[in-house]
């Protein structure tokens, strides 16, 4: 299991507590493996960053598909972007989502919210964890930010990794404007949780599935 809380989920479904590993987190693996080459990126500068900076993702159907979701988002990002310049790797079906609702105006109108083509992992890693804010709808990236001790604002009304806003810097805030701005304001006045890394988010999760498998094999 990657988390404390799954090892009780287990248990209530009927499954032996015998038959219950907990390992860790395979993807913090993928994660600290890959951190020192990301830092050697020169992303940063190819971009101009100076100084503090937001990143942004949005890819989910519930989010992107329809004006209705999407364009409140957009102003919300776009009234963030007046306090802290945000970056926005765009998914190809935001992309598509923002030309076909004729949103594509709406976001040209600030240079603060810049908008990237999708980025390699390691650029978007060195972004993530030099980043002063994120906010995104992906699950993966709430556990990034929280091992890499970085305020996350997930645009979600649930979440799939929940201990990364018990333990984590994750906020599940839902997609009601005004708690996103609310959340982003006290986070960038310095208000924010510190949060600490789960047990077992340590990069090793892989040498410990693997030894359980030898030993129970």
């Amino acid at each position: 299991m990657t988390e404390e809380a799954a090892i009780e989920n287990l248990r209530n479904e009927g499954i032996p507590s015998g038959r219950i590993y907990f390992a860790g987190n395979v993807m913090i693996d993928t994660l600290k493996g890959h951190l020192e080459a990301a830092r050697s990126r020169p992303v940063r500068s190819q971009l101009g960053v100076n100084g503090r900076y937001g990143l942004v993702t949005l890819h989910r159907p519930s989010n992107v598909d329809s004006r209705e979701s999407l364009l409140p988002l957009l102003r919300c990002l776009l009234e963030i972007s007046e306090e802290l310049p945000l970056f926005f790797p765009l998914h190809p079906r935001t992309r598509a989502s923002i030309e076909r609702l004729g949103l594509s105006d709406l976001v040209a109108s600030s240079r603060r919210l810049t908008l990237l083509e999708p980025l390699t992992y390691l650029d978007f890693l060195k972004l993530l964890e030099t980043a002063g804010l994120v906010l995104t709808d992906s699950g993966g990236i709430q556990e990034e930010t929280t091992v890499l001790g970085v305020p996350c604002v997930t645009l979600r009304e649930n979440t799939e990794r929940p201990v990364t806003t018990s333990l984590g810097t994750n906020y599940l805030v839902g997609t009601d404007p005004e708690k996103i701005l609310a959340t982003a304001q006290d986070i960038l006045a310095g208000r924010g949780k510190t949060g600490r890394v789960p047990p077992l988010w340590d990069g090793r999760a892989g040498d410990r599935i693997v030894a359980t498998l030898a030993a129970i094999g």
